[in-house]
């Protein structure tokens, strides 16, 4: 039960005081006797009294729906650092190296080795290339300024620890990946693979970096390269290969599709990290997201009044979701990819309504009518 005071009306019914109350949800009216008020103050024409009552337990005006507890699990998580390992070797010994290298590393060397383009690791030249990049000039200086940002990985760590112990209460049995850190030549954010993830570190210097002004990397993806964002573009690339579209074999590969695809990715975002705030978690500004909420009905009614929901123009599902500073169907003040929140919105509506769907039916159903149609979803 919870006790709590209250300002309220006050009116006299055959006896008993009739109570207005006014919560963040409804207004209720409740009885009460003479005996159950506790002070009633007059200030002229004005009655306002203070009430201690009893309500059944009920949700908060603010509660994480995302939040569970999974304080009893546990997500054992070290993070190995390539970037520290190749550039404190001695040049002259990293083709002997290469072996070790291998042991530590396992198959993210052979990821790492594709994007920063030294090819096959088990070709006899990988450890030349090897020297090359860690010898290049600029790649030093990028490394030595990368160890300044992040001396260590402890919080790192433990905050992907946190979002994977979401992940092993959703899926239990499914394993967790080995996460390593590096530097890619500012190639690659996040490196993702069947069991691991690797994370570009000179891709999140901050968004006001030296280096990202000298490669002339738009703001509105600068934005976005700071410590905050590691951990949930880890998880989205983590669920991205998981549940690749390709793979999902979906009925049509139309906007509707990709939208609830895309949807369903940034809900399963949020599962993994609930505290995250949702302008993170979707890359938008806070004016960004405060237009969404401002104008989701107008950016859905758009989209069915234009019949844009259905279409499989490539040229059209490319300008609703892939990266932009602005979706250019609706205003310059959108933020790209805005229908990516709409099909998350979609697919929340639909969690929301079908109670008994688990987060692993969500991510495995390719029904997209089904969702559509179970969601109801109506933006006002």
């Amino acid at each position: 039960m919870l006790s709590f005071f209250s300002f309220a009306k006050l009116t006299n019914i055959k006896g008993s005081y009739c109570v207005v109350i006014k919560s963040c949800h409804y207004g209720e009216k409740y009885l009460f006797s003479e005996d159950e008020i506790i002070c009633i103050m007059k200030s002229r024409s004005v009655v306002l009294f203070i009430i201690l009552f009893c309500l059944p337990p009920m949700t908060s005006c603010r509660r994480n729906i995302y939040k569970v507890n999974v304080s009893s699990l546990s997500a054992d998580i070290k993070i190995k650092r390539l970037e520290k390992e190749i550039f404190s070797l001695d040049p002259d010994k990293i083709p002997a190296s290469v072996p070790l290298l291998k042991e530590n590393f396992g198959s993210f060397l052979q990821l790492f080795s594709y994007v920063i383009n030294t090819g096959d690791i088990n070709d006899p030249s990988f450890g030349d290339f090897l020297v090359r990049f860690c010898t290049d000039k600029l790649n030093y200086e990028v490394y030595l300024d990368v160890m300044k940002k992040y001396p260590d990985t402890g919080k790192l760590q433990n905050e992907l620890e946190d979002a994977f112990r979401h992940y092993i209460y959703y899926f239990p049995g499914k394993n967790i990946p080995a996460v390593y850190t590096c530097i890619t030549g500012f190639n690659n954010s996040i490196i993702a693979g069947d069991s691991v993830i690797g994370i570009g570190l000179d891709r999140y210097m901050g968004s006001n970096c030296e280096y990202y002004k000298r490669l002339q990397i738009y703001k509105y993806l600068t934005a976005r390269m700071t410590s905050v964002n590691i951990v949930p573009d880890c998880i989205y690339s983590w669920g991205s290969t998981e549940w690749i579209f390709s793979g999902m074999n979906y009925p049509v590969d139309n906007v509707m599709s990709e939208m609830i695809h895309s949807g369903k990715l940034k809900y399963f975002e949020k599962c993994m990290l609930p505290e995250v705030s949702d302008s993170v978690v979707f890359g938008f500004s806070s004016k960004q997201m405060k237009f969404c909420r401002n104008n989701e009905s107008q950016m859905w009614q758009y989209l069915v009044e234009n019949n844009l929901l259905f279409s499989t123009d490539r040229f059209v599902i490319r300008k609703l979701t892939d990266e932009a500073p602005f979706t250019s169907y609706f205003t310059n003040e959108s933020p790209g990819r805005a229908s990516v929140w709409l099909g998350f919105r979609i697919v929340e509506s639909y969690m929301m309504k079908n109670r008994n769907i688990s987060l692993a039916g969500l991510m495995s159903n390719t029904d997209v009518q089904s969702i559509l149609e179970k969601a109801r979803y109506s933006p006002n």
